[in-house]
């Protein structure tokens, strides 16, 4: 079961567009009030009893600094608000201390005003789940001094509180990669004649290891677990039984079409393509860092090194957000740990370097945008970000459960409501959502696949086990 409202949220900041939806009615919104499901125990307990103490415990030695000193008791002021969420009502963020708020600041005055009525404001709880935990990371930010010196101390401004865990999942991911880049290797190669097996052998592989590359998510495993390669392989052994949906083949074939035809003055393919420009260009919607994100350069990798794209940019966070997503400095750690690591595996510096090779000659561009770490819809997505996507991007993999729920609205579709209906009838571009379940929202599955996980596993859609890969060839602007 799911958890719900009475009516869907209908508010849209002026900064967001008002641009096409999805052609089915729109369901109620999630929010987090039915004791039992997961995003009820999301804000009521796991955010402050898991996620913020792992945060703590992990910044223990900046924390107990003087520099910190007034960021430690915000911080554990919202942790009281958190263990109190039922009752603690919403409020506005707090201005800037430099008073230099501008559009950041602005768009979540917006985001937050409908839940900050007058008489009407809600609270972590009944306000829409994935609001809540959006405004949960900002305030977190808020209560460091990550924008500004409101804390007094200039010390705290840009303080990533997750930069140990993502670098110790960056660290970790090495022996996990190894035997993958060297299953890759063989499919890096350029060809003019590509044919729909090669690219059929080539993107299953790489788009597979994107995908289950979701399940090994830093914020969904225990502190103390130590990732091993064979958690991963048992996790790929185990991959065709546990997709729910796979549009890969419908994928391939929109993608041998974008190779064919390369060379034409125009594109047509479908509303939603981008036609006049000669140059394939594949976006990747980032999710987290650490072995997801080395499974989507491996992706990234593919996708240039085969010849299939010329560019391929990543649409990257601009601040921490959801404990492991990754910014653009993330990317890049992790491209310069791998091209310098020189005691393991020759195929790991190898990669590092063809990575850093694709960074510096622009075939690699990374994008950081504020709608990424924002709680709207992504049929509400800014007009000028939606406009780029439908006039230059062939094709945006869109990464993760976070992001795969701002495809649905987080409202509470049916299972198997088709995913053209829900998202590629809005979408800017075609589209290929790479997802493994880790909330209470979905479609485009078969009732009796879903019926079957249900059987095999009662957290079959909050624990990462079951994925789906959705394609649509999108909307257009």
């Amino acid at each position: 079961s799911t958890s719900t409202s009475t009516s869907t949220s209908t508010s849209k900041p002026s900064y967001f567009t008002e641009g096409p939806l999805p052609s089915l009615p729109l369901p109620p919104v999630l929010t987090s009030t039915t004791p039992g499901t997961w995003a009820y125990d999301t804000m009521s307990r796991r955010i402050d009893s898991e996620i913020l103490q792992r945060t703590l415990d992990e910044n223990q030695v900046e924390f107990n600094t003087p520099d910190f000193a007034v960021a430690k008791a915000k911080f554990e002021d919202l942790r009281a608000e958190l263990q109190s969420a039922g009752d603690t009502k919403l409020r506005g963020l707090t201005p800037y201390g430099n008073g230099k708020e501008g559009r950041e600041y602005e768009e979540w005055t917006e985001i937050l005003a409908p839940y900050l009525k007058e008489g009407e404001v809600d609270t972590w709880l009944t306000a829409p789940w994935m609001m809540a935990e959006f405004y949960v990371y900002r305030r977190l930010l808020e209560a460091l001094g990550y924008f500004d010196d409101g804390n007094g101390n200039p010390a705290t401004i840009g303080y990533d509180p997750f930069l140990h865990q993502k670098t110790a999942g960056l660290v970790s991911s090495v022996a996990m990669a190894a035997p993958i880049l060297t299953q890759m290797t063989p499919y890096l190669v350029k060809s003019t004649t590509a044919t729909t097996r090669d690219i059929k052998e080539g993107l299953g592989l790489a788009s597979a290891f994107a995908l289950w590359g979701n399940k090994m998510d830093l914020s969904i495993w225990p502190a103390d677990t130590i990732v091993t390669p064979a958690m991963f392989a048992e996790v790929l052994a185990s991959a065709n039984d546990n997709l729910l949906h796979d549009d890969t083949a419908a994928l391939t074939t929109y993608l041998q079409e974008l190779v064919d035809t390369r060379s034409k003055s125009k594109k047509n393919y479908g509303p939603g393509g981008n036609s006049g420009n000669t140059k394939i260009r594949v976006d990747i919607i980032v999710d987290n860092a650490g072995f997801e994100l080395i499974m989507d350069l491996v992706l990234a990798d593919y996708l240039i090194s085969s010849g299939i794209a010329d560019t391929v940019r990543f649409q990257l966070k601009a601040h921490p957000t959801f404990v492991s997503d990754a910014m653009e400095s993330d990317l890049r750690q992790h491209v310069t740990h791998y091209a310098t690591n020189t005691h393991d595996d020759a195929v790991i510096s190898e990669a590092g370097n063809r990575w850093q090779s694709h960074l510096d000659t622009g075939k690699w561009e990374c994008h950081q945008n504020n709608f990424w770490v924002q709680p709207p819809p992504m049929w509400n997505m800014p007009l000028p970000l939606r406009t780029e996507l439908s006039q230059n991007c062939d094709l945006a993999f869109v990464k993760g459960d976070a992001n795969y729920r701002r495809l649905l609205g987080d409202l509470e579709w049916n299972m198997s409501d088709p995913f053209q209906q829900v998202v590629g009838d809005y979408f800017p571009c075609p589209v290929c959502a790479l997802r493994t379940l880790k909330a209470e929202v979905g479609c485009g599955m078969r009732e009796e696949l879903v019926v079957r996980a249900k059987g095999l596993d009662e957290n079959w859609s909050t624990n990462g086990r079951f994925g789906v890969v959705h394609f649509s060839r999108g909307h257009g602007l």
